[in-house]
């Protein structure tokens, strides 16, 4: 296993060597490199010289030269420089990064804390969970290749959960290991009903999976470990249309799908060069994979006898393929040479007679390359007939070529990191095969059992080797029986590779939870899971007829690019006749508001001629205040909120991001309410808890409160949003992992709070002893411990000291017994809104006091002793099972509600509580003092300290009601002393005297006269 980064070089054909020369580079390296190599090899350097000084010479008159822009002067130093070649391993070098050993650094030894004298410990008791998504079921090569390695990893402790968006025959295969097969209806639209969070990592087979890889990419599934399998080339290739075409934004989306994968695993290592475009320092490298065997299968199963006509063979010809690496670098024409140099004299010995009946085909490069030019005229110098040479790219029918081969021999000197597959592909076909004695070569081929070696300095032995399997023009009995069991050996290749590898990935990447079991290590693995691909589970259904995956792929990637088009047209708005109608509309618009403006600026002018009767600073600030308090009343009710106010109980969920949408519920019983401003439903009624409480906009405090956020948002100023009676909580995972309530248990509940029938209860639905993190049904503080990485208690003490001020060591914790009943977690439940504020007013001064001891070391390092890794949620666990400690020892009675039937059973019964509760420490009473001390010292003090508490809700004691009393009282006195000094300032006024005065004439002079008298 390896990995790439975008720091290898690029692996590509150099121009100035298509043809046989030699480039400038080579002039410029003349310090001999084989000073240290036997006399025979620098003999064997001689020989080459020589031989190349008469292709040079050759090669001038070619007429493909002139093609290939060569310069013929450079042809010339050669001679000169033949002891300083440098072969494969000097122009072209696989670096494998250092992706895995980026996490084991991060792997940080947390055992021993030194801020605090505690020991982290790991439970065990639950294996780790991994999901494998896959676009279909149909067994292919992915199918093989992921049943091989996950029954491996079944085998050292893991469990395996599979989500397919399409059914196949690979179901059975999956069956037989006893795993279970989800199907997934999904597309863009419709939304994916899967607590993801549930699984320690996630695999994606396929890129066809693309709309399950979108729900990564949002909130809460944004940071699980994904791993991104990657096994063709169909998006690299349709990249390129991609720039070409001017669509960056679909280009984009798939690099933003590259770099959410916190590893991109390939194959081999021509695929991430492939995708060097996507490269985010993520890429990884796992070899081996059943496709070379399926495919030879698919190609001995369809293909029969092959024509020889096709490639201008005859039936009797002895063929000689030589193949070479995937990438076409600087030094392979010399390799070639120096091989065709070792086989001519065999020519006759190969043919018996007469060496027209050898043919010798080259596999490499592709059919646009001027190489074949370079490969005829190198064949002709040395002598070979005309034809008897030819060259192959490969970007033909590689499969064909290869069975009408009788023996293949390699002919790269290159180091590569994985085994060459062309290679593999002739072990399946049965063909005996030579390979240079390279280090991943000769890892798994065993000179004379299953192939043959030949130093590649040493062609002699290379020579050798051919006269001992070609007898008279055949295939020797030698040559044969090697064949056959490296036939057997190629059908199981790489499977030993692929299951460490993957295997390796996952201990190193992943971080599991205290409460989860470490694996076995791969080294404890019975050698069955790692020899053998499992091909038994998949019987005959492994046809032909699935094996082409690349093409399924692209026609995937031609199918998204439509939809994605149709979007984006859709997106442009209308064209033509409807774009002119749309402008016209948009002009009478635009001239009505003109015209609005210019009349409402008219009218200002206006109303500033006119006297205007100014009030007081008193009257703006009361009028300002009652219009932000009615201007949330402006707006038209929905239904739901209509529904809401006439109800007993109004549940509330949590959530945070949009993958969490499919899980919240849409009518009057139940309301959202979001952690964050971002990923709000739109058109609906949710709570935006940032705006109600602002600390919420704080990422590090929204991950470590959780649905405690939501808690205090709503606590505070709970009447302007919250109206009824009850209040309840939903965490959305319960409706992920089918626990939540039903509709007849919804009418329960509310029967029973209507009816007052248990007083001031807490109703719960989600049972401690059924949780999947508690197997073993453990009490509540074992459990509590289990998945805080055994430091629960030790965190709940020396929060209850700190809380209450105790200045000696508190031992013992508040007792919850083992009394046969359950407790409440995933924090669904419900009780009276007056016993919710209560709860919260006792869980700020709690939380406040964990954040006291945990903040600095938690928010610098992003460790904490509540868990065995970097953790951004850190006592949250510990909030998850609170409400049971505050209700147990406040006396409330605990109600368990059946989420299926509604049926109610009342746990750890009051009467039995007598003795064990610290009711002294929850009361009520006690609880306001102390919640009245911390404001008063906030509100008197100022203190400067970093201070959680006063950031989580209101801050109320008697001094705020004795200030504001005092403070309207003035108020009120202000305006009486301004009202009489009012009245003060009319009465000095002075009045002018009257000019006249009217007297009103008799009623027989008014019928006479209209006159009047002025006196």
């Amino acid at each position: 296993m390896g990995s790439l980064e975008s720091g290898i070089p690029s692996v590509t054909r150099d121009p100035s060597l298509r043809s046989p020369s030699i480039s400038l580079a080579i002039r410029r390296r003349l310090r001999s490199k084989f000073s240290h190599f036997r006399l025979d090899y620098l003999q064997w350097l001689c020989s080459v010289a020589v031989f190349l000084s008469f292709v040079i010479s050759f090669t001038l008159f070619l007429p493909g030269l002139k093609d290939a822009n060569i310069n013929p002067r450079y042809l010339f130093s050669l001679r000169d420089k033949i002891a300083g070649l440098y072969f494969a391993e000097h122009t072209l070098r696989f670096e494998p990064s250092n992706v895995l050993l980026r996490f084991q650094r991060e792997a940080v030894d947390l055992k021993h804390l030194s801020t605090f004298n505690v020991t982290l410990r790991r439970f065990s008791h639950r294996k780790p969970q991994l999901a494998l998504v896959f676009a279909d079921l149909l067994p292919d090569q992915q199918q093989l290749l992921m049943v091989s390695v996950g029954a491996a990893l079944c085998e050292i402790g893991y469990d395996i959960q599979v989500y397919s968006l399409e059914d196949g025959p690979a179901r059975d295969a999956w069956k037989k290991m006893g795993v279970t097969v989800s199907i997934v209806q999904s597309n863009y639209t419709t939304p994916i009903g899967i607590d993801w969070l549930n699984f320690n990592g996630i695999f994606v087979n396929s890129l066809e999976a693309k709309s399950i890889l979108y729900c990564f990419m949002q909130e809460p599934f944004k940071y699980l470990p994904l791993f991104l399998i990657v096994d063709n080339t169909a998006l690299a290739i349709r990249a390129k249309e991609y720039n070409s075409t001017g669509q960056t934004e679909l280009l984009n989306v798939w690099k933003k799908i590259f770099n959410r994968a916190t590893a991109v695993i390939f194959p081999n290592y021509a695929l991430p060069i492939s995708f060097s475009a996507f490269d985010s320092g993520n890429f990884l490298v796992v070899s081996g994979s059943p496709a070379v065997a399926l495919d030879a299968d698919s190609v001995l199963s369809l293909s029969g006898r092959q024509s020889y006509e096709e490639i201008s063979l005859g039936s009797g010809d002895f063929v000689i393929g030589i193949v070479c690496s995937h990438f076409f670098y600087k030094g392979l024409w010399l390799e070639h040479a120096l091989l065709l140099k070792a086989i001519k004299p065999l020519l006759a010995d190969l043919g018996e007679v007469s060496a027209s009946h050898v043919r010798i085909l080259i596999f490499c490069g592709t059919s646009s390359s001027k190489y074949s030019v370079a490969l005829e005229a190198i064949a002709q110098k040395l002598g070979y007939p005309i034809g008897t040479v030819e060259h192959k790219a490969v970007d033909d029918d590689a499969n064909r070529f290869l069975r009408l081969a009788d023996l293949v021999i390699y002919g790269s000197f290159l180091e590569e990191k994985t085994f060459p597959e062309i290679l593999i592909k002739a072990m399946c076909f049965g063909k005996p095969v030579m390979a240079p004695n390279l280090s991943m070569i000769s890892k798994y081929v065993d000179d004379r059992m299953n192939g043959f070696l030949f130093p590649k300095g040493n062609l002699k032995t290379l020579r050798e080797i051919i006269k001992q399997l070609v007898w008279k023009g055949k295939l020797s009995a030698l040559a044969h029986e090697v064949a056959l069991r490296a036939k057997v050996t190629a059908r199981n290749f790489g499977a030993s590779e692929a299951v460490e590898g993957y295997a390796q990935i996952l201990e190193t990447i992943l971080r599991l939870p205290s409460e989860v079991s470490t694996p076995k290590s791969v080294g404890d693995l019975s050698p069955e899971f790692k020899k053998h691909w499992k091909w038994d589970f998949f019987g005959a259904v492994v046809t032909p007829v699935y094996q082409n995956r690349t093409l399924r792929s692209l026609s995937f990637l031609g199918n998204d690019e439509e939809l994605w088009n149709q979007t984006l047209r859709g997106s442009l708005g209308k064209t033509g006749a409807e774009e002119l109608f749309v402008y016209s509309i948009w002009e009478e618009q635009k001239s009505i508001e003109l015209t609005a403006a210019r009349k409402k600026r008219e009218d200002d002018e206006l109303k500033d001629r006119t006297e205007q009767s100014h009030g007081t600073w008193e009257d703006v600030y009361r009028s300002a205040k009652k219009a932000d308090r009615t201007k949330n009343d402006l707006r038209e009710r929905d239904e739901r909120e209509l529904e809401r106010t006439g109800q007993p109980l109004c549940i509330y969920e949590p959530f945070l991001g949009e993958g969490t949408w499919p899980f919240l519920h849409v009518n009057s019983l139940y309301r959202g309410i979001g952690l964050s401003t971002k990923g709000r439903r739109p058109g609906g009624d949710d709570i935006d808890g940032p705006s109600r409480l602002p600390i919420l906009n704080n990422p590090y405090y929204r991950d470590i409160l959780g649905d405690f956020g939501a808690y205090f948002s709503i606590s505070n100023r709970i009447d302007r949003i919250h109206k009824n009676a009850w209040i309840g909580f939903q965490s959305w995972r319960a409706t992920a992992n089918k626990a939540c309530l039903s509709a007849v248990a919804e009418t329960a509940l509310i029967s029973s709070i209507q009816s007052k029938k248990h007083g001031d209860a807490l109703y719960f639905w989600i049972r401690m002893d059924k949780d999947h993190r508690n197997p073993l049904q453990q009490d509540f503080w074992s459990f509590c411990d289990s998945i805080n990485a055994g430091n629960c208690k030790f965190a709940f003490l020396e929060a209850l000291k700190r809380m209450y001020g105790f200045n000696f060591d508190l031992s013992d914790l508040p007792p919850m017994p083992s009394d046969g009943d359950t407790w409440s977690v995933m924090q669904s439940w419900a009780l009276p809104t007056k016993s919710f504020l209560e709860f919260t007013m006792f869980s700020r001064m709690f939380v406040d006091a964990l954040d006291e001891q945990m903040y600095e070391e938690h928010h610098q390092t992003g460790h904490c002793y509540m868990s065995l890794s970097q953790d951004k949620h850190c006592y949250s666990r510990v909030l998850e099972l609170l409400v049971n400690v505050w209700a147990y020892h406040s006396a409330r009675r605990m109600f368990y509600v059946d989420p299926l039937t509604g049926l109610m059973q009342e746990q750890h019964r009051l009467h039995n509580r007598k003795g064990r509760m610290w009711i002294k420490w929850f009361s009520y009473v006690t609880l306001k003092s102390m919640d009245e001390d911390y404001a008063e010292e906030f509100d008197s003090d100022h203190p400067r300290r970093r201070w959680l508490w006063p950031s989580t809700g209101e801050i109320f004691w008697q001094g705020v009601l004795e200030r504001e009393r005092s403070q309207r009282h003035k108020q009120k006195e202000r305006r009486k002393q301004l009202s009489k000094e009012k009245i003060e300032r009319i009465k000095r006024r002075q009045h002018q005297k009257a000019l006249g005065k009217y007297i009103k004439p008799p009623l027989e002079e008014l019928d006479n006269s209209n006159t009047t008298m002025v006196q």
